[in-house]
């Protein structure tokens, strides 16, 4: 049986994908007494990276209004990598932080909007309990040259 929040996702037309295989040597998430930290997200679909640059709005950079859909992918991420933690995402009582690195053009300043794709989506899906604390950083360049990368954490109940 499909938890709540996964019933949530499927009315925004999203399912939780399988757990993205780490990069390097390290766990996608683990759980530390009632939170579980997750390792910086990529916005991986079926493995792959579906843009790669800097975040910009000159020719040739990945736009912002991109790179926020793909903070929304980390973060959908992020619910698989939770899950293979808690088994049930109705476990979550709480979204307590998201860090979002951008890997920008020297230009950019708006990593805050690119984040908000996360913040945005994780409100829809968790209502009261997806407001969190945040950063949103700008980076010269992330693994693999994603253009965003999100860590999160989360408070869980048993």
């Amino acid at each position: 049986m499909a938890s709540a929040i996964e019933e949530r996702l499927a009315d925004l037309g999203l399912e939780i994908p399988e757990v993205a295989a780490a990069v390097a040597a390290y766990v996608p998430a683990l759980r530390d007494g009632d939170y579980v930290y997750t390792a910086g997200q990529l916005p991986f679909v079926d493995g792959a990276l579906p843009e790669t640059g800097k975040v910009g709005a000159a020719e040739g950079l990945v736009s912002p209004e991109r790179a926020e859909e793909l903070a929304q992918l980390c973060a959908l991420n992020a619910l698989a990598a939770v899950r293979g933690v808690i088994g049930s995402l109705d476990r979550i009582v709480q979204v307590v932080k998201v860090t979002a690195f951008v890997a920008s053009d020297p230009s950019f300043t708006g990593q805050p909007a690119v984040a908000n794709g996360a913040s945005v989506f994780l409100g829809k899906v968790f209502g009261d309990l997806g407001i969190h604390v945040r950063s949103a950083v700008g980076v010269a360049v992330l693994p693999l040259d994603a253009p965003v990368e999100i860590e999160f954490v989360f408070k869980v109940a048993d």
